[in-house]
């Protein structure tokens, strides 16, 4: 289930980045290895490269009266969901309205961002955290990551995280900034979540198991 990267994408990275770096780096230079894959809308012609294909999204009715969007990419998600919405209102005969969308701030918008700051991804919570984490007894749980336990309690608290993947692979971004790190503070994540969900060992053990195992492919040998 979890895409590998091919051997000769690899060497095509360093390779390039060579080419720009005064320092040409090595497998050895690498932390963390992932590949994703892209959801592309399939053209009528079968002929076209996948890099020729259209990035655009395209919107399917079936039968059942299933609306169903594919394709497309996150920075035009906003267009998507307007898209989707006009074709509902055409498709019932709905009156028209306007969508509010396109200048609407997310969640957490913050208006000074301090990109050097390790907890900018938090946006306008990032005070807050800060705080909790000044007032918190112990130490980092990872100080290359720049990982408090106080981020641990809030993904459980404020951003649904109920698993170790949810906290370290999504909620902060240590599988892909340092996979062996991050299966170095694994248990430890592991133990927090236990104590704030109520879990036993039995479920730390297996949250160990399964993280460790996919983190795993995130390492370069």
């Amino acid at each position: 289930m979890e895409p590998h990267a091919l051997e000769k994408e690899i060497e095509f990275i360093l390779k390039t980045a060579g080419q720009y770096l005064i320092k040409k780096p090595n497998r050895s230079n690498v932390l963390s290895v992932f590949v994703g894959l892209r959801p592309l809308a399939a053209p009528k012609e079968n002929t076209q490269k996948t890099k020729e294909i259209s990035r655009s999204h395209k919107i399917v009715i079936s039968p059942s009266g299933l609306f169903t969007i594919i394709g497309g990419k996150w920075t035009t998600y906003r267009k998507m969901g307007e898209d989707m919405v006009n074709t509902i209102e055409r498709h019932f005969g709905w009156h028209r309205t306007k969508p509010e969308t396109a200048h609407l701030k997310i969640h957490g918008f913050s208006q000074k961002n301090y990109w050097q700051d390790p907890l900018y991804f938090y946006g306008s919570y990032a005070d807050e955290i800060k705080k909790r984490i000044n007032v918190a007894a112990g130490q980092w749980i990872s100080e290359s990551l720049k990982l408090h336990e106080m981020q641990v309690h809030w993904a459980i608290e404020n951003e649904m995280a109920r698993t170790v993947e949810d906290v370290l692979a999504r909620r902060t971004r240590a599988l892909l900034l340092d996979a062996r790190e991050s299966i170095r503070i694994c248990p430890q994540v592991a133990s927090i979540m236990a104590k704030d969900m109520g879990e036993d060992e039995a479920w730390i053990n297996k949250e160990i198991e399964t993280y460790t195992k996919l983190a795993e492919q995130y390492l370069l040998n």
